[in-house]
């Protein structure tokens, strides 16, 4: 029993990195529960064992009395002056109780407790390593699968990444490596549990700090991030050192540092923007390369209403509304998005005016003068050019009617050439 003991003692400690003392503990406590019928008293015992050669012996206190009327609480005089000369009654005494056949009893009824013990220190170690590393990332093996939960071997300990911690685009295989944030560690009636996360927007930040060395002596700030997990991500950066370009910083030579996070992405798209207080300035850096025409601020429902041309519609909202919806969490603002109507409005007028203008000299009504003009002769410098034809082809009118109409235009035209 000795001989293996020892062994088992030296695997733990070695393989488990479970303290050689806290072994000894919970395996003294484990066979004081499990042979406490066999010993002779049972007061106040404890177990003594031996880290070295592994001898287990087992000690009691009972309680010095002239006439014993419990065996297992009480013990002579006589026989507790064999132990201490000068035990006195009323005295407790320590004597070893040790049964004969307690390797028999340690081998065969300790073990299951022992190992129930040892899960309960090794649970709680996972704890307390664990405890302070929330927000942490973490390099790990994929171990299993637990229904749709990947559980990712860490070493000493398992993490387990629930299915809505994953990336909907990754596949994970028995044997990836990977890495993965620590989201929370949780002391539950199972023990604890490690929760790791590969779609978790800190994660995007963690990374940044290790690559970008700005951001980890924080003369470079990540003031937002915005994450689509496995499609896109906006981060917003900022420094107070006019000197320091944080996008630049972010970005690295020839692209290298966000190229790295990328990597690590499995090629999801990270933009990088320069952070403004000005919600106005930060709209039109967010959305980038959309051109926004004008920006109007609606404070209290904290709307940020946009106006882009009609070609940059699409590109502001994104395909399936995604840049836009991404953009609204960095910025915090809730978004409007437009088409920018101002430019279309001031020709709609121009025309009105032309069509307006070239109904009164040509003697026309306002509708014929928009035929016209929608066919391309919305002056009277315009009209003279065409053929007679080309007018009672628009208008659907008579020849003869079609031959004044220019006429009028002819003589407009050459009143106003000798007017001037």
């Amino acid at each position: 029993m000795n001989s293996e003991f020892i062994a088992m003692l030296d695997y733990l400690e070695r393989e488990k990195g479970i303290k050689r003392e806290a072994l000894i503990e919970a395996i003294s406590t484990a066979l004081i529960a499990a042979a406490k019928k066999s010993f002779s008293i049972s007061r106040e015992v404890r177990i003594d064992i031996n880290p070295k050669n592994g001898q287990i012996r087992a000690f009691a206190k009972p309680l010095v009395v002239e006439t014993v009327t419990n065996p297992q609480e009480e013990i002579t005089l006589a026989r507790a002056k064999q132990v201490k000369r000068d035990a006195l009654i009323g005295d407790e005494v320590e004597v070893e109780v040790t049964p004969s056949d307690f390797g028999r009893i340690a081998a065969q009824t300790a073990r299951q407790a022992i190992t129930q013990r040892i899960r309960q220190i090794e649970k709680n170690m996972i704890y307390d390593e664990f405890k302070d590393r929330a927000g942490e990332i973490v390099n790990g093996t994929v171990r299993r699968f637990d229904r749709s939960d990947v559980i990712i071997d860490l070493g000493k300990f398992e993490g387990v990444m629930p299915s809505k911690e994953r990336v909907s685009t990754e596949e994970y295989n028995i044997g990836d490596r990977l890495r993965a944030y620590v989201v929370a560690v949780e002391n539950g009636g199972r023990g604890p549990e490690i929760i790791l996360s590969r779609s978790h927007p800190n994660f995007i930040r963690r990374l940044f700090e290790i690559e970008v060395s700005e951001i980890a002596d924080h003369t470079v700030e990540i003031r937002a991030i915005a994450r689509e997990a496995g499609f896109r991500t906006k981060v917003a950066v900022y420094s107070a050192n006019d000197k320091v370009d944080p996008v630049g910083a972010c970005v690295g030579v020839r692209g290298a540092r966000v190229k790295n996070i990328v990597r690590e992405l499995n090629n999801e798209k990270v933009d990088i923007i320069r952070w403004y207080e000005d919600p106005k300035e930060f709209i039109r850096e967010a959305l980038k390369p959309t051109r926004i025409k004008n920006v109007e601020v609606d404070e209290a429902a904290h709307i940020l209403h946009l106006f882009v041309d009609k070609e940059d519609l699409a590109l502001a909202i994104g395909k399936r509304g995604q840049n836009a919806r991404l953009t609204s969490r960095l910025t915090g603002w809730e978004l409007d998005i437009q088409e920018d109507r101002t430019a279309a409005q001031v020709f709609e007028q121009q025309m009105a005016g032309a069509v307006h203008q070239l109904a009164s000299a040509l003697g026309v009504t306002e509708v014929e003068a928009k035929i016209l003009a929608d066919g391309g002769m919305n002056s009277l410098e315009v009209v003279v050019t065409v053929d007679a034809s080309d007018i009672a082809d628009l208008l659907g009118c008579s020849a003869e009617r079609a031959e004044e109409i220019l006429q009028t235009a002819k003589n407009l035209r050459a009143s106003s050439e000798t007017a001037e």
